[in-house]
């Protein structure tokens, strides 16, 4: 209970529209939400102001139909990963494990193969372990971030909201955990595809181009598969 109570002080946003959407799309079965409305219960005044708010705005937001059919489902899967892991980094991204025995190199190529077949461009790459080496005099663990970008498809983006500059351009990380496992990390777009009013159709099917992109990208790169 002090878990769901001290996640939603601090972490919020994620869960409680997690909650609101849950409320109002399965009223009948609210009695299985008890833990979380017993947390509600420990929250400030003003926390549960917000909260009051959020249900009335999201409740004239579901009535309208206005949000993305797969929007429950996202904030849904975001709370339940945030709640298992404490973390928030963990609920805002997608992380697959390399295979054993592929190196960081071996892995490069494959991404870099992967793009170049779906022609997006490999626009940037930031080699975070060989700065941080320089720095601290010290041999790291593997660090580095790719970046891809398809400029027309950014351009289609920005058109429908500046705000999407920040996902721009997509990158997916190398990470070489402390028992020296690789992993690769990228954002989760299904926030950004489904998580508020539906995007125009011809958008919502380049950013899910973009997407199945990605996730090729880092599918392939994980097992080394050309």
């Amino acid at each position: 209970m002090n878990l769901i109570r001290n996640l939603l002080a601090i972490v919020g946003l994620v869960v409680i529209i997690a909650i609101v959407f849950a409320i109002v799309r399965y009223e009948p079965v609210v009695h299985d939400l008890k833990p979380l409305a017993m947390a509600y219960q420990g929250l400030s005044v003003e926390q549960k102001d917000k909260v009051r708010s959020l249900i009335g705005q999201m409740n004239e937001v579901v009535q309208s139909g206005t949000y993305d059919d797969g929007a429950l489902d996202t904030y849904l899967n975001m709370a339940s990963t945030l709640f298992e892991t404490g973390k928030s980094a963990d609920a805002t991204v997608w992380k697959i494990k390399v295979d054993e025995g592929l190196s960081a190199e071996e892995v490069e190529e494959t991404m870099k193969f992967v793009a170049n077949e779906h022609n997006i461009k490999n626009v940037g790459e930031l080699p975070l372990y060989k700065e941080i080496e320089a720095m601290s005099g010290q041999k790291s663990r593997f660090l580095k971030i790719y970046m891809f970008c398809n400029a027309m498809t950014a351009l289609e983006m920005l058109d429908y909201s500046d705000a999407f500059s920040a996902y721009l351009p997509c990158r997916v990380a190398m990470v070489e955990d402390k028992d020296g496992q690789l992993w690769l990390f990228s954002l989760n777009m299904d926030m950004m595809i489904h998580g508020g009013e539906k995007l125009p159709p011809a958008l919502k099917e380049e950013a899910e181009g973009v997407k199945e992109i990605i996730q090729d990208i880092m599918n392939r790169g994980a097992t080394g598969e050309f």
